[in-house]
């Protein structure tokens, strides 16, 4: 894996990537039931998408679970092997979510980031209609300095876990040192990439005392100050 040499300045700013879906609100107590719900519809509507295309049930599954793991994204299969557009397809899948059924405001996880004193980014393989959407309704929109999300009109589009996505990500967020990136992801193969590019990686993961991925695991997003205490410790105690 190749790095781009551009020289950082020591003035850069640090810069907290987050993942969106399955990572901003998964496996909060309050919500556990209603995120698995998420996971669970989006899943249901690749599957379906795949099943419209002609493929039997089985074959459907097969596909999708292969293309996700080669592809990062099942719709990168589809482009590559069967000329599906990637617009029509973000449109039935993300876009028909009812997401404002599923998620509600999260005053805990948005004081958490209020108390973050430095540029936070979102990094998601979603269309960015759907990123604005999660944010909007989570509340917490206005707590994040910008989003790098997967264009699926873009010929050849990349995303995570592809390293030219992560330089995409960097170089919109107005930094080149990634010694001063931070990420936080759900996906193992989203956390190895960043872990081998030199970023502080931290895992949420259902069972974080097994998972052997990145720097830190976390269970719920909420615990990133107990990983990373040095971040929040200049104002952990802002009245809100």
């Amino acid at each position: 894996m190749t790095v781009p040499t551009t020289q950082p300045t020591s003035e850069e700013e640090s810069v907290f990537f987050f993942d969106c879906d399955n990572c901003l609100y998964t496996q909060r107590p309050l919500l556990q039931h209603k995120s698995a719900g998420i996971a669970h519809l989006m899943g249901e509507r690749i599957q379906a998408y795949f099943k419209r295309m002609g493929f039997p049930e089985e074959k459907a599954r097969v596909l999708h679970q292969r293309y996700y793991l080669d592809y990062g994204l099942a719709i990168r299969g589809l482009v590559k092997h069967h000329e599906v557009d990637p617009v029509d397809y973000d449109r039935e899948v993300d876009g028909g979510l009812p997401l404002e059924d599923l998620l509600k405001p999260d005053p805990e996880l948005r004081k958490m980031l209020q108390e973050l004193k430095m540029k936070k980014w979102v990094f998601t393989n979603a269309g960015l209609a759907h990123a604005k959407r999660v944010l909007k309704i989570l509340d917490i929109e206005d707590q994040f300095d910008g989003i790098t999300y997967v264009d699926y009109s873009e010929p050849d589009f990349s995303c995570k876990p592809e390293p030219p996505y992560y330089f995409r990500a960097m170089k919109e967020a107005g930094i080149s040192d990634h010694s001063k990136c931070y990420l936080v992801d759900d996906s193992a193969g989203n956390i190895d990439t960043a872990f081998k590019l030199g970023w502080t990686t931290v895992h949420v993961a259902d069972n974080p005392q097994q998972s052997t991925f990145g720097h830190y695991q976390i269970e719920n997003i909420i615990d990133l100050p107990h990983v990373l205490p040095h971040l929040w410790a200049l104002d952990n105690h802002i009245e809100q």
